[in-house]
Parts: structure tokens; sequence; C-alpha cells
């Protein structure tokens, strides 16, 4: 049964009483709510055949994000003694600069360059002052009262938007974002952060009422795939953590082991992807995503290693090699509606193997977070297999304005604040077994696990944390 934690400086927040921010958690918290909302209801008011709607051309983008890299940079130089940065997010960094190496090479180098640095600023202002805060502060709770807010905006707008209803799009209302995937998307991470805040005390009222609204949203989105994610990931991520407590097997291995199972079965009796959406949706190209894929696998192997350069493969200007060589409607396609593919086709095979590292070793870290706060865990697992599993159908790995790579970076830093060990120590644990006027403990006493004597000095043993 999962049980939320008591309050501990080790274990993280829990409780009505834990603090929701602090000056270093106030940065991922308004890019969360800035690609959640704010922008999202930008773009409602801009027309699409504008050129001042590409991304880039923003005004907003080109404020709010430079902004927030400079309080970023503050805050790094003046706490740079004690900024330690845990494996994944090396890992996230190291993917991160491969992009902007592939400037070198890539067809569009002015486009790979003003998109690597606008993804430099969001992933830092994210992941570096939350690295430096307080793990007594709850940021996943100020994450929920995001998507809270963008779901109670999304109820108005979906009485005063008609639903899409095009030759090529299914039925759906869109709320206030582009389009009604991305309601479906935004509705399903605030059911699982939902699920996650009614296992504390003193949240319950408001993360039922919330949880009522994102089934609401998800069933007007009409998106079939959002709602049976929201429902389905929560308990495989539950039956994930179980299996590592029993078994004893990193989050990621057990993870990893359901697509290679799919893989070994779909080789073996030739049950693939076509014939498990016609199967689903009565249709066997996934809406048409197939014949994408196709051609997106067809241009991979033309540059396998290193790819075309980051975000310059999808009308990446004149002469783009999507403009050229895609047949029909995909010449007009933004992405390939598969981040492990877009992955390959910008970066190759090595900036998949990047993601995937990086992909691996936050798993891998989401076990480590289970051992302080199993109920956090949970919660911090469902959202980033959500994400994970979506990336099948929707390009979002390193695109800095999808608002679920923006909560899966939030996730990594905030698994990145569990990562290292936090002696627990207080004043009971330090005068714990000693007599009034004796120096040592009684024999027999517990002494206590860590007691620095000066700064600098590092736990040696057995400690509680995160090692």
């Amino acid at each position: 049964m999962l049980r939320a934690s008591s309050p501990s400086f080790d274990a993280g927040p829990s409780g009505s009483s834990a603090r929701i921010i602090d000056k270093y958690t106030l940065l991922p918290i308004l890019a969360c709510i800035y690609a959640t909302i704010a922008f999202p209801l930008i773009l409602t008011s801009c027309d699409a055949t504008d050129s001042a709607c590409q991304l880039e051309a923003r005004p907003e983008n080109k404020i709010f994000w430079p902004i927030m890299a400079i309080v970023m940079l503050v805050f790094v130089v003046q706490n740079w003694p004690r900024l330690r940065v845990p494996p994944h997010i090396l890992c996230l960094f190291a993917y991160l600069a491969f992009a902007g190496m592939s400037m070198l090479w890539a067809f569009n180098s002015q486009i790979t360059l003003v998109r690597f640095m606008q993804e430099a600023m969001i992933i830092s202002c994210i992941v570096l002052p939350a690295l430096l805060s307080s793990r007594n502060v709850d940021m996943m709770r100020g994450v929920f009262l995001c998507f809270a807010l963008a779901a109670l905006l999304n109820m108005f707008y979906v009485m005063v938007r008609p639903p899409i209803d095009v030759k090529f799009a299914t039925w759906g209302y869109p709320g206030y974002f582009a389009g009604k995937n991305y309601l479906g998307e935004a509705a399903g991470i605030t059911l699982m952060l939902s699920f996650h805040e009614v296992l504390y005390r003193g949240r319950r009222a408001l993360s039922i009422i919330v949880a009522i609204m994102s089934m609401v949203l998800l069933i007007l989105s009409n998106s079939k795939t959002a709602l049976a994610l929201a429902i389905l990931v929560p308990v495989l991520a539950w039956l994930t953590l179980l299996i590592r407590k029993r078994a004893g097997l990193s989050v990621a291995a057990i993870v990893l082991a359901v697509p290679l199972s799919w893989i070994v079965l779909s080789t073996v009796t030739g049950f693939n992807v076509e014939r498990l959406s016609y199967m689903l949706y009565g249709d066997s190209t996934f809406t048409g995503r197939t014949i994408i894929w196709d051609f997106a696998h067809s241009e991979i192997a033309r540059k396998p290693i290193a790819g075309w350069g980051y975000q310059s493969f999808w009308l990446a200007g004149p002469g783009a090699p999507s403009i050229v060589d895609a047949p029909g409607w995909v010449k007009d396609m933004p992405n390939a509606h598969n981040g492990y593919l877009d992955t390959i086709v910008e970066m190759g095979f090595i900036g998949l193997a990047l993601l995937i590292g990086f992909l691996v070793t936050t798993l891998h870290a989401i076990g480590h977070m289970a051992d302080r706060n199993f109920a956090r865990a949970w919660g911090v697992l469902s959202v980033a297999l959500y994400v994970i599993i979506t990336n099948g159908l929707e390009s979002l790995w390193m695109r800095g304005f999808e608002f679920l790579w923006i909560i899966f970076v939030i996730i990594a830093a905030e698994v990145g604040r569990y990562w290292w060990a936090v002696p627990q120590m207080g004043r009971q644990s330090q005068l714990a077994g000693r007599r009034p006027g004796r120096p040592g403990p009684l024999r027999g006493a517990r002494r206590p696990l860590f007691v620095p004597t000066r700064p600098g000095i590092r736990p040696r043993g057995r400690v509680t944390g995160l090692g």
C-alpha cells in the first residue's frame, strides 16, 4: 500500500506544512507555468500563418528565458562550492552538449545554434537552481498547483472554444492549446499528479477536485491514448517499484525489459505496430504516423551516425531535407511524431545513445529515491513513464517549448535532489546514550551515524541517505 512518508529532511517534504517554494525552486516552477499556461495562451491569439508566430520569433521567449538565465547564473555563482551534479544530470548535459556540437555538421547551422542556445537556457534554468534548493521544499506540489490552474483554465476554454472537427483530425476539444492531444496530455499529467497529492494529509480535498476536472478534460479532448496512459501508467509504476523492492532489480532494468520483450515478441510472431494500431483504432497507420516513420527511416539511412543536426531537418529553411525529399503531405510535418526517431534523424545513433543513457540513469535514480520516499518515487515514476511512452507517438525530447519535456526535466531535477546522502542529524541523536558529565556514550548505546566535526568532512561508513 502506498503511504506518504513522515516529514524529514532525508525523506523530503510531505504533508500540508511543507514549504512549496523557495528562491531556487521558483525558477523551475516559473518555467513550468510559462510552458504549460503562459505560452499556449499567447499562441491562441496568434495567427498560425503569421511569421511572427514562429516559436523562436516570439518576443516573449527572447525576454523570459534570458532573464531566467541571468537569475540562474547569479544563483550558481553564489552557491558554486555546494553545487553537486548527480550522474543522470551529467548525462543530460552530455546529451545537450552533443546537440550543440551538431552545429558543426548541421544542414542549417544557424537554426541549430539558435535552438540549442534556447534549449541550454531552459534546461539550466530548471536543473541547476533545483539542485541548490532545500529538500524541505516541495517542488512537486508547486508543479501540481501549476497543472491544477491549467486544468481550471481549460474547463473555461472548453466552454468557449469549439471542438476540433476537420478533415485530418478527429473530434475533440483543444482547450487553450493548439490541439486536442495537447489538452489530453496536460490532463493526463494533472491526473497523475493528483493521484500523488491525494496520498498526503491536508491535500486530499483539492487533489480530488483536480482529479475530477482532469477526467472531464480527458474525455472532452477525445484523446484515447492520453486517457489510457493516465490510468495504466500509475499501475505500471507501482508494479515496477514493487518488483524492484522484492527482486532488488534496478528500475531501469525493469522498464527496459518491456520494449525488449516487445521486440522479441514482434520478431517471433510478426505482431507489429501496424496490427496493434488497427486493433486499437481501426487504423493501421496510427493516423498516418507510420507513413512519416517510413520516411524518417529512409533519411536516417543517409546519415546514421551523427544525423542532420539538432532541429535542422524538419522545416529547416529552403532546401531542407524534409521539404525536398518527403512525399506529399509529409513535407509539411514539423517532426516525425516519434521522439526517438527524431533524435536519430537529428543527432544519429550517437544522440540516441546519449538520450537512452539519460533515461536509464534517471530511472535508476528514481529507484534510489524510492528508498527514501516511496510515495514520491511512485508519483515521479508515473510522470516519467508517461512522457517516455508518449514519445513513441509524439516528438518531445529536447523540445524546449513542449510542456511534457519541461515536466520531464523538472522530474529529473527532483530526482537529483534525492541522489546525495543526507545524514539525519538532530539534537537528540547527538546526545543519544550520553551520561551527564561523561564524554562518551553508555556501553551498548547506539552511536550517531555521523557527527561532523568541521566543514568539509564526508560521512564514512553506513549513512542514512542516498549514496
